[in-house]
């Protein structure tokens, strides 16, 4: 039961995906639309699951939140690295960014996928009701992860065939991690941390790339609006699964 629903997860992260190739000619709205799509998953979907799973302290501070910057920093350095590496090498970039940036980002949403599909089969593991209920608040943010997948794969200059490559990684993960709940349980401060460090290296793309790119010479108010109605969807999500 719980890989047929993670089917439905799939189609919604390539309907994601499709919406997001197919208003490039809007390039600036979409990638306000995705900054505040991952601004409204960190800040309202994936801090308060990590800190209510991980929520033991280390020197006073949740180990969730401490994760959280440490995965904002490692984002950082990564891409610092990637574009150094790039330069050495003489190898091309786009608008100064290393593709591999994009890639190592891309992976990343493809690992949250794969445990949005565990989430889906331990919730069914508990009940009948509590997997729906799961399920339901995945599929409905999944829209969000196949967008803004195929966003920031694009962003960094990768063809669009490696961007389409991600985009089904990430469909499928779900899939599969469904299917590893009857074999694999994950604990749930494990979890939790991964969690936290997952929001911190997605909040640094939002905040240090995406929604830079998104106002850079373009008018700011349509902008502005789509990053808000971004972060109002996700909103809608959060508050609808958890009524």
């Amino acid at each position: 039961m719980a890989v047929f629903v993670a089917l439905g997860a799939f189609l919604m992260t390539l309907v994601g995906g499709w919406t997001a190739q197919r208003v490039t000619d809007r390039r600036h709205l979409v990638l306000g639309l995705a900054g505040g799509l991952m601004l409204g998953v960190v800040g309202l979907d994936l801090l308060p699951e990590a800190l209510e799973a991980a929520g033991e302290e280390v020197y006073g501070v949740p180990a969730a939140l401490l994760l959280f910057v440490a995965g904002f920093l490692l984002a950082h350095l990564v891409e610092r690295l990637l574009a150094a590496r790039q330069a050495a090498h003489g190898a091309e970039e786009k608008d100064g960014r290393a593709p591999e940036v994009g890639l190592t980002a891309a992976a990343a949403m493809v690992g949250h996928s794969a445990m949005d599909g565990v989430a889906i089969g331990a919730a069914f593991q508990v009940g009948g009701g509590m997997g729906t209920a799961v399920a339901l608040a995945v599929i409905a943010h999944d829209f969000a992860d196949g967008f803004n997948t195929y966003t920031i794969t694009s962003l960094y200059g990768n063809a669009r065939r490696r961007a389409l490559a991600m985009l089904f990684a990430d469909a499928v993960a779900p899939v599969l991690g469904a299917a590893c709940t009857t074999f694999v349980t994950v604990p749930e401060g494990l979890l939790g941390g991964y969690l936290g460090l997952f929001g911190g290296a997605l909040l640094y793309l939002a905040a240090a790339e995406i929604l830079p790119e998104a106002h850079h010479e373009h008018p700011a108010g349509p902008t502005l609006l789509c990053t808000i109605a971004g972060a109002g969807f996700i909103w809608l999500v959060v508050g609808i699964s958890g009524s």
